[in-house]
């Protein structure tokens, strides 16, 4: 009895020993592991090497680019012919014979870049002043390439001389000079032609001097000529957002019209034949495990591009998504509530209609307005796929690599679209859930007494 005593305490402090041993390995050993992924990702997707091709001169044009816009001033070289627009665009040309209040034409062209730095435009060569360094003079020609003379000593990082191009970049400007033309460059804050391009009339006009205009009865030309900016494309920008917003509430409520008979098929205590049910939740998985993209770029190959197509495409994912969530809250019902309504004599369409739909309807609606939410932003991305809505416009805008503010823009109003679709599916919740349960709640009004 004794020995057996002994023995006891022996057993349980080697347990406790393996126990504690096993928990230090595991508080020790999960970190190391986590950390030595971490390194082997560190290495594998070279990190390092990323760093090193990181360019922050782009990444610093990229951004001012997107809040601001470019002038350009261009010689053709062949004809000393003179042309200014605005992001170098035939829509923002500055009409023949005008010109910004800094650029003076004349058979001499002088570009005033402020802060002394001049840039001048003359019959044969090209002269550009730079305060503290001195003047740069380039002669094109088609034979000879571009002839540059710089000021004594080394040549600086911020100019790039070769036998057919010359660029000189500045905090004040750009200037380019190849063997067909000269261009120089020069940024301005702002979205300029935002509101009115430079062949309307209201160009340059005041708010207070534009409300007056209104009152007198201009206000429709003035929305004609907003809306119709070609540079800007307001009209076309405002059809994008509506297909966006319709590929995302199609695609949402069809899903979801789709869903729900074929969720009671996969539901146990609605069909009770196992074949049935394991098909029907093999289809859900099939059509969710495959992705939106996916099933975009197979539709588009069936359907063609367009909006309908990508409405398409999230419907057949989210069907999948919303029948295994329809189906496991049809599991959970509450099947006393059932039974009361089919003591009434209700048929099974009744039964189904006032036993089970008011008991899933917290769920679905929330489940729904979740997805219309969150399919407002895989719209963008569909569309930019399928050739309709906002994507569309943001991937033409991505590719010239230039209207860097147009890209600023777009992605602007697709924020504010989200934000919207998320305070419209908030203000739904409550008042189709909260609100519908705050008023089954309230408790029935009191019989009038004599």
């Amino acid at each position: 009895m004794t020995a057996a005593a002994d023995i006891a305490p022996d057993m349980l402090k080697a347990q406790a020993d393996r126990l504690f041993l096993r928990k230090r390995v595991f508080n020790f050993g999960l970190p190391a592991l986590v950390i030595g992924y971490l390194v082997y990702v560190f290495f594998a997707f070279d990190v390092p090497g990323l760093w090193d091709r990181a360019s922050f001169e782009n990444g610093q044009t990229l951004v001012r680019d997107s809040y601001s816009y470019k002038t350009h001033v261009t010689r053709n070289n062949s004809d000393a012919s003179v042309s200014i627009a605005i992001e170098g665009e035939r829509k923002g040309a500055y009409p023949e014979g005008e010109a910004p209040d800094w650029v003076t034409l004349g058979a001499v062209t002088v570009i005033d870049l402020g802060d002394g730095y001049e840039v001048r435009f003359g019959p044969e060569t090209v002269e550009f002043d730079i305060p503290d360094y001195g003047t740069i003079r380039a002669t094109p020609s088609r034979s000879a390439g571009v002839q540059a003379e710089l000021p004594p000593g080394e040549m600086p990082e911020w100019i790039n001389a070769s036998k057919n191009r010359l660029a000189v970049t500045t905090d004040a400007g750009r200037l380019t000079v190849t063997r067909s033309r000269s261009e120089v460059f020069r940024y301005f804050t702002g979205w300029e032609l935002f509101w009115f391009t430079l062949d309307s009339p209201y160009h340059g006009v005041g708010p207070g001097a534009l409300m007056g205009l209104a009152v007198q009865g201009e206000a429709g030309a003035i929305w004609s000529d907003f809306w119709n900016n070609a540079m800007w494309r307001h009209k076309d920008v405002a059809w994008a957002i509506y297909e966006t917003i319709l590929m995302a509430f199609l695609g949402t409520i069809g899903a979801a019209i789709v869903a729900l008979p074929l969720a009671f098929l996969a539901a146990r205590n609605f069909t009770p034949m196992r074949v049935v049910r394991f098909g029907v939740r093999r289809v859900f998985d099939f059509v969710r495990g495959v992705d939106a993209l996916i099933w975009t770029i197979i539709l588009a190959r069936a359907f063609g591009p367009g909006p309908l197509t990508g409405a398409l495409a999230i419907l057949v994912t989210d069907s999948g998504t919303f029948g295994k969530i329809f189906s496991e809250a049809l599991e959970n019902v509450d099947s006393k509530q059932i039974e009361g309504v089919q003591s009434t004599g209700a048929s099974a369409v009744q039964r189904y209609r006032f036993g089970v739909i008011p008991q899933v309807t917290p769920v679905l609606l929330s489940q729904i307005l979740y997805f219309l939410e969150s399919n407002t932003r895989s719209a963008t991305i569909i569309g930019a796929i399928t050739g309709g809505g906002i994507g569309l416009l943001l991937t033409q805008a991505i590719i010239t690599q230039k209207d860097w503010e147009e890209v600023a823009y777009y992605i602007t109003l697709v924020i504010l679209m989200v934000v919207f679709m998320d305070w419209l599916s908030g203000w739904l919740r409550r008042r189709l859930i909260a609100g519908g349960g705050e008023g089954a709640r309230k408790p029935a009004a009191k019989p009038a007494t004599a």
